[in-house]
Order: structure tokens, then sequence, then C-alpha cells
């Protein structure tokens, strides 16, 4: 379940996927699959060679990818969330989610 998050951020996120550009949305979220987390950064794109790119500079396997006919993206966790939000300089988001 995800919620954190306006509709207005989350259409302007798929917008960007859609044009082929990377972005990057975090949001609380809360599945039983995944006890400890509360978050996840999804970071799409749908030109899927760019993507790969993308996460091989940050260690992510190109099999990681949810491939959403229409928004594919990496779905991060944890340490790996954090990381990656710092390195990419996604402060706010940081700071809004506490992590």
């Amino acid at each position: 379940m995800a919620f954190g998050l306006k509709r207005d951020e989350l259409k302007k996120w798929k917008q960007n996927v859609e044009n082929g550009q990377i972005d990057i949305l975090t949001h609380f979220w809360l599945d039983e699959r995944f006890p400890g987390s509360k978050t996840v950064t999804k970071v799409g794109c749908n030109d899927i060679e760019k993507l790969k790119q993308w996460g091989r500079k940050y260690g992510l396997s190109p099999e990681w990818i949810h491939r959403d006919p229409v928004h594919p993206h990496f779905d991060l966790f944890g340490e790996q969330q954090k990381r990656v939000l710092m390195e990419e300089g996604r402060w706010e988001q940081i700071r809004k989610f506490k992590l």
C-alpha cells in the first residue's frame, strides 16, 4: 500500500518516465513481504537500456527492474535506497521520509 505522496508528484514521475527520463520518487509503503521497510524509492525510465545503465553505476542488477509495460523501474529499500538518494542529491526526499 502506497501513501505519503501527492497526486501531482506521481503524475509528474509517470510523465517523466514515459518521456524517457530517469526519475526518482519516494513514498511510504507497507508490504508484509518486506517487514521493516516503511518506504520505497522507485527509479524509473521507459528506456530500458538507459535504466540498466543508470542502475549499473549503483550496482543494481538489470534483473531487478520491475518490467511494468509503461513505467519500468527499480524498487529501492533500506541502505541502498538512502545511498542512491544521497548520491543523486535527493535531500528533500531523505528529509521528508526521515531516511
